[in-house]
């Protein structure tokens, strides 16, 4: 046996409610079935509506009755086949004919009783079941209606299960050769004989205990979503359905606003050990949600999340609570005999004080009765008034089982909250380990469920990256050509779509999360925006966003940290952040790892040239730098690998049209473009230098007579800088003879040669050092690398 039920949505119309039929057809070919009928969408809240406009003598009931009848008759005229309308809308028309003397008896009395509602509302199920079961009957599949208001005995709200389950078995098996029923769900009859109904859930609770009173092998809840989802798509547009969840887990998101199952309906199925799947009328191919007792474990435990919202917090604090036992249970008593529920509760381990989560429509209540029962303690000045925060705050919920065991997840939790500044007002974890919850500010709930899901569910699929370039000069113009021209490429390679949303050039510039049109950049930045670029962006709100600072700011590097704390990873060929002091070279790291983003910055040192990823290799291999001698300047190289003995000065000016120069040139020629790479490549090997550690010469004014000196010596003049194990650094204008890898460098290649405890022979890496497309270039593969930090 198993037992189908379907909700108000899935009988809305004609349309669906031959896609039941086809499902009724196809679970047939299964096992015996019963299928449990929900009133048509709408249906219900439309019956308690009349009730309640008959209840104020209100005449417009009658109008409405007419309303939903003509909503039913339509679906039966385009439903069955013309030959067997006349039978059932009969059948509808006397249903309408009764469910409008018990209208009109309310109407009469100017009286709604609870008997009289649940006899109204109970129409609902039982029309949808009359509409199915003639539909079934003309295409000759025969079903048997078992009308619930027999069978499910109501008292005192509770269903009695064992005269209930009594009367199923009978129904059931007093027709041993019917392979399928049809029972109206939600409904009842108490036992003064009068029609009642089993509330919210009601249909699930009814096929909950035919599926537990007949055993069942299963249950199925169609509906019209895709199965429990990890968290609700109107929030979270990723939202994905959860494949596998045991039933407490179920049972915890549902309690805390997932509405597929209502946790006190399933309850009779749980004891059974019955499996649920949650299915989707509108795809009923897809595999839904298994619900069940003993899931197969995910890699983490996390399932869902789900939230609530309007909570108010209660804190009660005061020294007088300090080691004196009974004040919460003084606090809980009070609040229990004013009917209230208490969400959530923290209490500080000084016992100095204690927050309490809930609803809003309880704080007034809430703080009266806990006023009035500690009134002497706050007259002594031992407690404060009780403190209400109302109508502020949201409680979120990460949900799975034995999530506790899994080590770090409320870490991740909090950190992904932190990312997007989401203040957390109070955090608590549920001692069935299945459950961590949060409050925060309601007006960036929203935003809190979608940066937890993100974390959880969707960090490493994500398709979209949004850029955000900083500098609009040469580097940065070549790397957004190369974003425009290569984007097809890109994502097929990475499968990712690398999306420039932000562009600034000196005090202006332009943002759009949906992405900006590059081939009208320059247009688009001279009417953009005034201000602080970083300081728009860390108001931003967005998954995995990349900063590529293609500046030479030195403001812009301090600011990184800013960036960090708001999720945004960081990709910079800027020298200046990580040539300043070691401290802050550190920091630098420190907070990107804190924050839990990727902090790149391989082209500050050598432009594309794999510098810095090698340095990281021989750490992390356990090697140790014995000397590092490179030519770090392209500018230089060029410069002395063309010069001729004359013409210094035209020489220079041709390599800036060219690109080969930093912005200011004289950067260049001073040594000290040189001398920040030779910092960052000795931080990055491990030594903890400083600029005043480092033995800097510029390039000398008698450039003339040195050429003319190495020259005749054999050699050739090389801007070399150095660093041993020791901390001994130089930066300077050396002669290199045929014998040194530095002597056959040509253009803007750089070379650097790495000696190490394992390398006593140098590694040798030479290449472009120099160039606008070889440090875009560079920039565009840190921010690839990015992508899988």
């Amino acid at each position: 046996m198993q037992v189908l039920k379907f909700g108000g949505t899935s009988l809305a119309d004609a349309d669906l409610m031959e896609s039941v039929v086809r499902i009724v057809e196809k679970a047939l070919e299964e096992d015996r079935t019963i299928v449990v009928c929900s009133a048509i969408a709408g249906c219900t809240d439309k019956l308690i509506e009349i009730g309640g406009l008959a209840a104020k003598q209100d005449t417009e009931y009658v109008l409405e009755l007419e309303k939903l009848k003509k909503r039913h008759t339509d679906i039966v005229e385009k439903l069955l086949p013309p030959g067997y309308q006349h039978k059932t809308l009969k059948q509808v028309n006397s249903l309408f004919e009764r469910l409008g003397e018990k209208a009109q008896g309310v109407f009469l009395l100017g009286e709604l009783s609870a008997p009289s509602l649940s006899a109204i509302q109970s129409y609902g199920e039982l029309l949808a079941t009359c509409i199915l079961n003639d539909k079934l009957q003309s295409l000759g599949l025969i079903a048997k209606v078992l009308n619930s208001q027999d069978l499910v005995l109501i008292k005192s709200n509770t269903v009695d299960t064992e005269v209930t389950f009594s009367n199923i078995r009978k129904a059931v098996e007093d027709q041993p050769h019917t392979e399928l029923f049809l029972v109206p769900g939600y409904i009842g009859r108490d036992s003064a004989n009068r029609a009642a109904t089993l509330g919210r859930g009601g249909s699930d609770y009814t096929a909950s205990i035919f599926a537990a009173g007949l055993h069942a092998r299963k249950v199925e809840i169609w509906t019209d979503v895709p199965g429990i989802m990890t968290a609700d798509p109107k929030v979270v547009p990723t939202a994905k359905p959860i494949a596998h969840i045991s039933y407490r887990a179920a049972q915890e998101l549902s309690h805390f606003g997932a509405k597929v199952i209502y946790p006190p309906t399933i309850q009779p199925i749980v004891n059974e050990g019955i499996p649920i799947f949650v299915k989707n009328t509108f795809s009923p191919g897809d595999p839904g949600t298994q619900v069940e007792k003993n899931p197969p474990k995910s890699g983490e435990g996390v399932v869902g999340i789900a939230h609530s919202e309007g909570i108010s917090l209660i804190s009660l604090e005061g020294s007088g609570m300090v080691g004196v036992p009974g004040f919460s249970s003084r606090l809980f008593d009070a609040l229990a005999k004013e009917g209230i529920n208490i969400i959530l509760i923290t209490q500080s381990s000084s016992v100095y004080s204690m927050c309490i989560a809930i609803s809003d429509k309880d704080a007034d209540r809430a703080k009266k009765a806990a006023d009035e029962v500690f009134a002497y303690e706050i007259s002594l000045g031992k407690l404060n008034p009780l403190k209400v925060e109302s109508t502020k705050y949201s409680i979120v919920c990460l949900i799975g089982d034995h999530i506790s065991g899994n080590s770090g997840t409320t870490g991740r939790m909090l950190a992904a909250l932190g990312r997007h500044s989401i203040p957390v007002r109070a955090t608590a974890q549920g001692s069935s380990e299945r459950n961590i919850s949060v409050i925060v500010p309601s007006v960036q709930v929203h935003e809190a469920i979608r940066a937890i899901h993100h974390e959880f569910f969707d960090r490493f699929t994500d398709r979209v990256i949004p850029l955000f370039v900083a500098g609009y000069g040469r580097v940065g113009k070549a790397l957004i050509e190369m974003l425009r021209d290569n984007a097809a490429s890109i994502a097929k390679r990475s499968g990712k779509e690398l999306r420039v949303c932000g562009i600034a050039r000196s005090k202006k510039y332009v943002i759009n999360t949906e992405g900006i049109d590059l081939s009208k950049a320059a247009e688009l930045i001279e009417n953009g925006s005034t201000g602080s670029y970083i300081d728009a962006l860390s108001s931003l709100s967005l998954e995995n966003p990349i900063f590529v600072d293609c500046t030479a700011s030195e403001e812009t590097g301090f600011r990184y940290p800013d960036l960090f704390g708001s999720g945004f990873s960081v990709v910079a060929c800027n020298k200046i952040p990580f040539s300043g002091t070691y401290a802050q070279f550190r920091n630098l790291q420190k907070e990107a790892k804190k924050a839990g983003v990727s902090l790149r910055y391989e082209t500050t040192a050598g432009a594309a040239l794999p510098i810095l990823v090698t340095l990281d290799r021989v750490l992390q291999s356990g090697d140790k730098l014995v000397k590092m001698e490179a030519v770090l300047s392209g500018t230089l190289n060029y410069l002395l690998d063309n010069y001729q003995g004359e013409g210094w000065d035209e020489l220079v000016e041709s390599a800036h049209r060219n690109g080969y120069t930093e912005p200011d040139p004289s950067i260049d020629l001073s040594g000290k473009d040189v001398l920040r790479k030779i910092l960052i490549l000795s931080r990055q090997a491990g030594i903890h230098l400083e600029e005043s550690q480092v033995q800097l010469e510029a390039i000398p004014a008698d450039i003339a007579d040195r050429y003319k000196g190495a020259k005749k010596a054999g050699k050739k003049l090389r801007y070399v800088a150095s660093v041993d194990a020791g901390g001994h650094a130089k930066v300077g204008l050396e002669e290199v003879g045929p014998d040194s890898p530095l002597y056959a460098l040509k253009g803007t290649d750089n070379a650097v040669l790495i000696t190490t405890g394992d390398y006593p022979s140098p590694m040798l890496i030479q290449g472009a050092g120099a160039g606008t497309r070889q440090t875009a270039g560079g920039l565009l593969n840190d921010i690839l690398l990015s992508l899988y930090r």
